[in-house]
C-alpha cells in the first residue's frame, strides 16, 4: 500500500464483545496481525480498545455527552482514547440480530469524539456472518456524524474460526487489508471536517472547539495569559501577578501537575482554564478569556465545564481572584460560588468556593437513609 498521507493516522481497533467464552479477541489479534504490516508502512497507527477492559458501566453521566462535560474518570479515559483516533474498526459479533449492548452502551457515552471520522466493521457469527449486526450499528454512527466505508469482513464461524483461532486464508487476509486502504483514504479525506483532532463543542457563540492543553499550544497560552492579567494588574494596582510572571518553561511544568483545557475559536485561542485536586477540592484557577472576546458567556461556559470535570472524590470546587477583581467576583457569585475564608488565602485576594453537585446529592441520600 503506497504511502501518501498528509500526517500519520491513529486507526482504533474496537472488540465489542465482552461476554465470557467470546471469539472476539481472536478475531481482533488476526485483524491487527493482517494489516499492521501495511499500516507500518501507511504511517497509521493500529491499537486496540477491548470494551472488557474499557469496563464502561451502563451510561451514568448526568449530562448530555453533547455537553462534553463528563462526571466520571471512566468517561473522560473513553473520551481521550476515542478522541485520539482518526479513525475505527468495530469486531462484533450478533446478538438476536442486533449488536451487543456494550457496543451501544460505548458508542452512547460520547458525542463529540466519534465525529466527522470512518468506521468499519469486522463481523462475525453463523447463517448471517453478524451482518444484522452491522446493519443495526450502522444507524447508530451514522447519528453520531460518523462515516461506514464500504469495505467489511464478515466471518461465518463455522468456516473460518478452528479450535479459537480464525483460520487465515489469503482471500480473507485481503479483504482485511481492503478494509485499512479504504478508511485510511476516508479518514484522510475527512481530516478537514474534523478540524485536526479539536471536535466543534456546543458553546455560546459559534466555532468553538475545546480540548485539553498540549506542549504546542504553550506559546499561545502565555500570550493569552499575559494579556488577561494585565487587566488584573490595572484593576489590582499591582504587577505583583504570578500570571505576569511565569515563563514557558513554568506553563510547561505546570502541565504535569494541572489539568489545563483550551478553547479555541475558529482556530484562534481565546479562552483557557486549569483544574487540579487539593485535598476534597476541586481547585480551578487560570480562567481566561481574550478581551476582545468578553461578555458573549465563554467564561461562565468555561468554568462550569471545568467544574464537570471534578473527580468523584472532591466535595467542592474552589477558586481565587483579586479583591478588587469586581467582574470576577460577580462573576463567580453568579455560578454559586460564595466567599470563604481560609488560613491560605493571599493577601489581596479573594476566596470562594461552591459545592459539587455529587457531593449535595450523596449528602441528600445520606441524610434520607438511600445507600
Amino acid at each position: 500500500m503506497s504511502s501518501n498521507s498528509s500526517g500519520d493516522l491513529r486507526v482504533l481497533v474496537i472488540t465489542a464483545s465482552t461476554r465470557p467464552g467470546r471469539l472476539a479477541p481472536a478475531i481482533t489479534d488476526w485483524f491487527v496481525r493482517t494489516v499492521r504490516p501495511d499500516a507500518a508502512a501507511d504511517a497509521i497507527t493500529v491499537d486496540v480498545a477491548d470494551l472488557a477492559d474499557v469496563a464502561l458501566p451502563l451510561l451514568d453521566e448526568p449530562d448530555h455527552p453533547a455537553r462534553g462535560s463528563y462526571r466520571h474518570e471512566h468517561t473522560r479515559r473513553w473520551s481521550r482514547t476515542v478522541a485520539a483516533a482518526d479513525a475505527f474498526v468495530v469486531v462484533t459479533p450478533e446478538y438476536n440480530f442486533g449488536m451487543p449492548a456494550a457496543l451501544k452502551n460505548a458508542f452512547d457515552f460520547l458525542y463529540h469524539e466519534w465525529a466527522w471520522k470512518p468506521v468499519a466493521f469486522v463481523s462475525y457469527g453463523n447463517t448471517s456472518a453478524g451482518t444484522r449486526s452491522v446493519q443495526m450499528a450502522k444507524q447508530v454512527v451514522t447519528t453520531l456524524r460518523m462515516m461506514p466505508v464500504g469495505a467489511t469482513v464478515a466471518l461465518r464461524i463455522a468456516d473460518t474460526v478452528h479450535d479459537g483461532h480464525v483460520a487465515g486464508s489469503a482471500a480473507l487476509d485481503d479483504a482485511a487489508r481492503a478494509v485499512l486502504v479504504e478508511l485510511s483514504r476516508v479518514a484522510r479525506a475527512l481530516r478537514p471536517l474534523r478540524g485536526g483532532d479539536d471536535p466543534t463543542v456546543d458553546g455560546p457563540v459559534a466555532g468553538l472547539t475545546l480540548r485539553e492543553a498540549r506542549a504546542g499550544d504553550l506559546a499561545e497560552l502565555l500570550v493569552l495569559q499575559r494579556c488577561c492579567w494585565v487587566q488584573e494588574a490595572v484593576v489590582n494596582d499591582t504587577l505583583d501577578l504570578a500570571p505576569l510572571r511565569e515563563t514557558i518553561d513554568d506553563l510547561r511544568a505546570s502541565l504535569a501537575t494541572w489539568r489545563w483545557w483550551c478553547v479555541r475559536r475558529d482556530g484562534r485561542l481565546v479562552a483557557a482554564v486549569r483544574a487540579r485536586v487539593h485535598e476534597r477540592a476541586w481547585l480551578i484557577g487560570r480562567l481566561m478569556v481574550a478581551p476582545d472576546q468578553a461578555g458573549n458567556g465563554i467564561g461562565s461556559w468555561l468554568l462550569s465545564y471545568a467544574e464537570g470535570q471534578a473527580p468523584e472524590q472532591t466535595t467542592h470546587c474552589t477558586l481565587f481572584t483579586g479583591h478588587r477583581s469586581t467582574r470576577n467576583i460577580s462573576l463567580y457569585e453568579r455560578a454559586g460560588y460564595t466567599r470563604t475564608a481560609t488560613a491560605d488565602t493571599p493577601p489581596d485576594s479573594v476566596h470562594l468556593s461552591k459545592p459539587l453537585p455529587h457531593h449535595l446529592t450523596d449528602a441528600v441520600h445520606h441524610a434520607a437513609g438511600v445507600v
